[in-house]
């Protein structure tokens, strides 16, 4: 199969390792891998913080970058609900009816990863090997928006070496929430406190997720304790060997 990387502009900024660690995966397993250069923000950050005007822009480039791929695959729970659930809605709001219909023929083509793996390509095993004690935090937009459920858990469980450990409350947030960590500071660093002491509780090598946004939370937080752990994308994990 023929896949499109959304590769999203956090990744491709920050955190390129996780774009790469999806593209060995996915080449592992036999598909070819295309990066189309032209592709740049989806327009979620633009979006929840009330610039839908400016975000329709950002919605059209999307669509014309990725329109010709059967499909699209993100290391990203929060990028893949912005275009599931904000792109057709923003143009059908500024009355671009052809936008909104095109975005929603790509967002039906459009991945996380851990959905790409299990629905579309029917693994859960995918020859990882890792040997650390894990834990992981399932992250908001992709366990309200997207609904991934265990997939990721499922293919996490298939990886030799592993200790997983279940994560307690692993549904509440981290307090990263985009703008959200800015705009109300102590709020977000309250609850980062409380899940920090959760994921410290399962005395980790790894605190594991899908979103690096979420990631770069969580592991920020980590950075300034005197512990061991680290925070590591799902993708590096499967990738590794």
């Amino acid at each position: 199969m023929r896949v499109a990387l959304f590769v999203t502009c956090l990744a491709d900024a920050m955190f390129p390792e996780v774009g790469k660690a999806t593209v060995t995966l996915l080449e592992r397993l036999g598909h070819e891998v295309v990066f189309p250069e032209a592709q740049t923000c989806c327009g979620q950050m633009h979006v929840n913080t009330g610039y839908q005007r400016q975000a329709l822009k950002l919605v059209e480039h999307h669509m014309r970058t990725f329109e010709p791929y059967d499909a699209i695959v993100a290391p990203s729970g929060s990028c893949v609900g912005s275009v599931r659930h904000q792109h057709a809605t923003i143009a059908e709001r500024a009355g671009m009816h052809q936008l909104a219909a095109r975005a929603g023929e790509v967002a039906q083509r459009t991945y996380e990863l851990s959905e790409f793996l299990v629905d579309v390509l029917g693994v859960t095993d995918v020859g990882a090997r890792y040997p650390h004690r894990v834990t992981y935090h399932p992250t908001c937009h992709s366990l309200r928006l997207l609904r991934v459920g265990d997939r990721p858990l499922r293919l996490l469980r298939a990886v030799d070496g592993i200790d997983l450990v279940e994560l307690p409350d692993a549904d509440q947030c981290c307090g990263f929430g985009g703008t959200f960590a800015i705009k109300n500071a102590d709020t977000s660093a309250a609850m980062l406190a409380d899940k920090l002491r959760n994921v410290l509780s399962t005395s980790p090598d790894v605190v594991s997720a899908g979103d690096s946004s979420c990631l770069m939370h969580i592991g920020g937080g980590l950075s300034r304790l005197s512990v061991d752990a680290r925070a590591v994308h799902l993708a590096e994990i499967l990738a590794s060997r």
